[in-house]
């Protein structure tokens, strides 16, 4: 696709023309994957307090009750059931991410379309091609503005996001140009979000707020509520206002080629991706060391800048908090060998054991060292010391999650919340996503038993 000074509409015309037979096979095996990490994230973090709490304000305010809470059984309108499937699935911050922006990107797109699905006939297929263009959409924006737009303080899962569940939810409404246009320009002047906010209730608010405002930008443009046509890339538009780098090349080059949602990742810790490194060292290390775990007296890390600028908290006091606690997170993988969701309870951070061994993190930083890498030394009460270099973590590009662990970690969340039975059949007709005649029928397998 030749680049063009109109962004928005040029961006506009291929989410309508991009149909599933155009998209690779191997982007649809990413993307069913995508799907799949995605649905079991929303199941397992259902049962969080944060979810009580936004279902409780919310459902008085519900119009027709069309879509399920996943993992729950109460039932919203479509906008509401994407804002409270936005938060499920992020609220445990195990969800998918792409590397090079750190977007969460199924969070926004994929809950605005379950809730949709369960409104009208919608096939595996259609769903499918939906959820890869707005993926592909929310990355290639995000790329246009990172890092600037987000060192500025963005949540780019939000700000990002909201154009994605705009464009997915607009396909599977049929807008035509002039619509999708509309509805990318609407997206646009609700996108929001504040790094700020994480460690608490409203990080995961953010993936909620970008489904259901951009599930509502689709519907407002399908009712021809119009807006600017240059959205993105006008002088007080999305890129120049929210961000100093404006690289539109990021968003039309290669489009239709290249494929951002290729390159999506999945996590196998449950915490801030830039912990993950940290987390699996650790792990590695406490193997290493056996009985000698509680003999250590110095924990020193080397990381980028980066890691203690978003996960610096040296005394968390919430599960939420600890999930942007790098000294927390090592403390929990050598002495738990855990970086999973019950790392990051209430309970575990207060943990006495656990406090006290992450007072002995010490962290510097290099900015020679790269954002995925991390050099971890252990000194034993003895002066024994181990290192352990971690160039890029278990579930990175370099590293990706198999299919099997995929299904590991969807189980270890899911059968928490709905049990066995359920979980097992939500996790066999989650992968056959491309053959489902109608995936709004997923929400009732995902109740429990």
């Amino acid at each position: 696709m030749s680049l063009r000074s109109d962004v928005t509409c040029a961006l506009a015309e291929w989410i309508v023309d991009c149909d599933l037979e155009k998209i690779p096979a191997e982007v649809q095996r990413e993307g069913v994957r995508t799907f799949v990490n995605w649905l079991g994230c929303a199941v397992g973090g259902a049962s969080h307090e944060t979810v009580d709490r936004a279902l409780a304000a919310v459902t008085p305010f519900s119009g027709q009750p069309t879509s399920t809470v996943l993992g729950r059984g109460e039932k919203l309108d479509a906008l509401h059931a994407a804002l409270l499937n936005g938060i499920t699935s992020h609220v445990l911050d195990y969800d998918d991410t792409h590397l090079k922006t750190i977007i969460h990107p199924a969070g926004p797109v994929a809950s605005a379309l379950m809730a949709v699905a369960e409104t009208r006939p919608v096939s595996g297929r259609e769903f499918l091609n939906a959820l890869i263009v707005g993926v592909e959409v929310e990355c290639r924006i995000g790329n246009s503005v990172y890092p600037h737009h987000y060192d500025r303080g963005w949540h780019i899962t939000g700000t990002a996001g909201v154009f994605g569940a705009a464009a997915a939810v607009g396909r599977l409404l049929g807008l035509n140009v002039q619509q999708m246009t509309w509805a990318l320009g609407i997206a646009a002047t609700q996108s929001s979000g504040f790094r700020e906010m994480f460690g608490t209730m409203c990080k995961s608010f953010h993936p909620g707020r970008a489904a259901q405002n951009g599930a509502l930008a689709a519907y407002l443009a399908q009712a021809n509520f119009d807006s600017s046509e240059q959205s993105i890339e006008a002088p007080r538009g999305f890129a120049n206002v929210m961000s100093d780098k404006q690289d539109y090349r990021e968003i039309l080059g290669g489009l239709g080629e290249s494929w951002e949602a290729c390159l999506n990742s999945y996590k196998p810790f449950a915490c801030g991706i830039v912990i993950h490194p940290t987390i699996d060292g650790c792990i590695q290390l406490r193997e290493e060391l056996g009985d000698n775990v509680g003999k250590i007296s110095r924990v020193e890390l080397v990381a980028h800048p980066l890691v203690l600028e978003l996960t610096g908290k040296t005394e968390p006091k919430t599960g939420l908090e600890g999930k942007f606690s790098v000294f927390h997170s090592a403390a929990a993988a050598l002495l738990r060998g855990d970086g999973s969701p019950t790392a990051f309870t209430d309970e575990a951070v207060t943990d006495p054991e656990l406090m006290a061994m992450r007072r002995k993190v010490e962290v510097t930083t290099d900015k020679a060292c790269h954002e995925a890498s991390v050099t971890i030394t252990v000194t034993l009460e003895g002066g024994e010391r181990l290192e352990k270099h971690i160039e890029r973590a278990i579930g990175s590009l370099e590293k990706p999650l198999t299919n099997e662990q995929i299904d590991t970690k969807f189980r270890g969340q899911a059968v928490l919340v709905i049990g066995e039975a359920a979980c097992e059949a939500l996790l066999a007709q989650a992968w056959t996503l491309p053959e489902m005649a109608s995936v709004g029928k997923l929400a009732a397998t995902s109740l429990p038993r």
